[in-house]
């Protein structure tokens, strides 16, 4: 699969993710509390998806939402272990793989993004 296909598609996720969580739709407010955490934690996560899907559709900052969702899942993997959900350690875990290798394809731009020389690779 091509890199930017992978990015679609990884912002369609989080998109998908990130609305749930901000239209407080039941499955995410159900386990955002047996997970102990306050639904406000829920708000600050869905707007950060939402961002970061937006990142992975602009070339310019794909490479950056890619290493920022990447980050942001090993917290949904280390929940999700914490409670022994282990399909979703699963799912979590193919996530921030497949966010980390957006952002590793493509961190040339990323180089450029903060003004330093950009390497071929």
């Amino acid at each position: 699969m091509k890199t930017r296909a992978l990015c679609y598609l990884l912002a369609l996720v989080f998109v998908l993710s990130g609305a749930a969580k901000l239209l407080s739709l039941p499955f995410e407010t159900d386990a955002f509390a047996r997970w102990g955490y306050p639904l406000v934690f829920m708000y600050v996560i869905g707007a950060l998806e939402l961002a970061g899907a937006v990142g992975l559709l602009l070339p310019r900052l794909s490479a950056l939402a890619g290493f920022c969702l990447s980050a942001l899942m090993l917290g949904a993997v280390a929940t999700h272990l914490r409670h022994g959900e282990w399909v979703m350690v699963g799912v979590a875990l193919g996530i921030l793989l497949a966010a980390f290798w957006c952002g590793w394809r493509q961190r040339s731009d990323l180089r450029r993004l903060f003004g330093g020389r950009a390497s071929a690779g």
